[in-house]
């Protein structure tokens, strides 16, 4: 340091937050303390903050060395063959919007192709490459839907390497055990301690995960701390009780129907209303039929409905909200939420001793077909009855193939759901057969992947139609893409025809032709890239 430089940081504070501000602000607008304002203080100022630097350094006391890091543990897991971890370096590497939008062109999505590379390598239980963590887990940050199936593939060394890096903490609540403190799930005292004293996401965490090994264990964990929980973390908490839930869980959710809150006591009697056996499944089905029977005094027996008149303290109780919505008559609201909550059991008794095809079949009286078949639907989607749900759904050849109380796409959707993937491939191939694919889309997303051959076919099937009658082909990209993702490979080879340009029809939409020859062309390429992705995760033949 020269001597001028010594005398003038000699003059001026120690503290650097007073030579901070004269920096930011100018020497013109804020002189430093102890330096004359003129030409020189600009000068002066970086002197002092060059020996106030040095002073502060000298000054520093050595700071304790960092724990050493402990090694990521072991992934006992096989490696992936290396065709396949060539792959997945390719489709980690694959960015979204790397097409700038517009058109898609020709070639594959290849971060539409990653969650089914995960499902295949997760499937046969290989652990990721080391180097291919970070991408993974970036890709993973970025996507919430690609989260469960990264995760399980990254194994241990991931949520090792997400403790090191604020950017990946997500992965420390997203997967089971990740929390710092989260412990082994046979470690009852570890439990009781982080159930007593951990973060609300990490509690959550924890009473899922219990919940799907031991549900009586993850019920009695809950029910010690029920009392003194806020409403709405008793809220996702009663949440949690979905999964496994059975007979044992009714003494809890019962007395849950007492909550303070009533989104809880909402819950808990949707929860009950999903056992058939309970006791407010029966006091619901004795309200329901109290308000329907069929009238055989008609040239056709046919059903009638009587309204409650009134929404009393106990059916509020058992989970009947007493305002109606906008636009809903009161006696109509109260009815459809008795007919949701009743057991599906109870009707064949009370009407007649039909089945529910017999059933929903019979003319309903005074308008309230409607209302009722609709919270028929919603009964079978809650209690998974898949003879209700046939029944409700109807043939899908029907007109509009709505099925009596199908009231909109979704909620056939729902319906579709109850039902095993081959009985609902083949009813969705049906529809398309009948009604084309404009109303398709909701109905595909239920099926399984891969398509069944019967419904990959009509789906193909139904493209070529459009594309031949000149369609609007952008109205059809939706279907494409999930085509993409869910028509088995082994249909590649049966598309080829379908690659060359056609001729467009008079009336037909401008480029209709090439888009449909570009979108045809990425299907082919894209199931060919999906059956080579396949191959290359198969295990390795050993040599001979």
């Amino acid at each position: 340091m020269s001597r001028t430089t010594a005398t003038v940081a000699a003059s001026l504070p120690d503290h650097w937050e007073d030579l901070v501000t004269p920096a930011l602000l100018g020497t013109d607008r804020r002189t430093p303390p102890g330096t004359a304002p003129g030409a020189k203080a600009p000068s002066d100022l970086l002197d002092a903050a060059a020996a106030v630097t040095v002073r502060r350094r000298a000054g520093l006391r050595p700071a304790r060395p960092a724990e050493r890091l402990r090694p990521a543990p072991e992934d006992p897991r096989p490696s992936l063959p290396p065709a396949a971890a060539r792959r997945l370096a390719v489709l980690l590497a694959d960015r979204p919007g790397a097409s700038g939008g517009g058109r898609r062109g020709a070639a594959p999505d290849l971060m539409e192709l990653l969650p089914q590379w995960l499902q295949a390598a997760n499937a046969r239980g290989y652990a990721a490459p080391p180097q291919a963590l970070p991408a993974l887990l970036d890709a993973a940050r970025g996507r919430t839907d690609l989260r469960p199936a990264a995760l399980r593939f990254a194994g241990p060394r991931a949520l090792w390497l997400a403790r090191l890096n604020p950017d990946w903490r997500f992965a420390l609540r997203a997967a089971p055990g990740g929390g710092p403190s989260a412990p082994d799930l046979r470690d009852p005292l570890g439990i009781r301690r982080l159930w007593q004293e951990g973060l609300f996401a990490e509690r959550v965490t924890l009473l899922t995960a219990l919940r799907s090994r031991d549900a009586a264990a993850a019920r009695a964990l809950l029910e010690e701390t029920w009392a003194t929980e806020r409403a709405e973390d008793r809220l996702m908490f009663l949440d949690s009780l979905r999964a496994g839930l059975g007979p044992d869980d009714e003494p809890f959710l019962e007395r849950a129907l007492a909550d303070r809150s009533r989104n809880v006591r909402a819950t808990a009697a949707e929860l009950l209303s999903a056992l058939p056996a309970s006791a407010l499944a029966g006091r619901m089905a004795v309200r329901a039929a109290a308000c329907v029977a069929v009238d055989r005094t008609r040239d056709v027996p046919t059903i009638v409905v009587e309204a409650p008149h009134e929404c009393d303290a106990a059916m509020e109780r058992d989970g009947v909200a007493a305002t109606a919505p906008a636009g809903r008559g009161e006696r109509s609201w109260w009815l459809g939420q008795l007919a949701e909550a009743a057991p599906l059991g109870t009707w064949p008794g009370r009407l007649g001793g039909r089945t529910p095809e017999e059933i929903v079949a019979l003319p309903v009286a005074d308008g309230w077909q409607g209302e009722l078949h609709a919270a028929w639907c919603r009964a079978a989607v809650r209690q998974r009855d898949a003879a209700w749900s046939r029944a409700l759904l109807g043939e899908p050849s029907a007109p509009e193939a709505g099925g009596p109380g199908a009231v909109s796409l979704a909620e056939r959707a729902r319906l579709l759901a109850t039902l095993d993937a081959g009985e609902r491939a083949a009813w969705v191939a049906g529809f398309i057969e009948t009604h084309g694919l404009s109303e398709a889309f909701q109905l595909l997303g239920v099926c399984a992947v891969p398509w069944a051959p019967p419904l990959g076919r009509a789906v193909v099937d139904a493209l070529n139609i459009a594309r031949d009658a000149g369609s609007y082909p952008w109205s059809f990209s939706g279907v494409m893409g999930l085509a993409e993702r869910c028509l088995d490979p082994s249909e590649a080879s049966r598309l080829d025809a379908l690659l060359a340009i056609p001729d467009e029809p008079e009336d037909a939409a401008p480029g209709a032709a090439s888009y449909w020859s570009e979108a045809f062309q990425r299907l082919v390429t894209t199931l060919r890239l999906r059956g080579a992705m396949l191959a290359e995760l198969a295990p390795e033949e050993p040599a001979p």
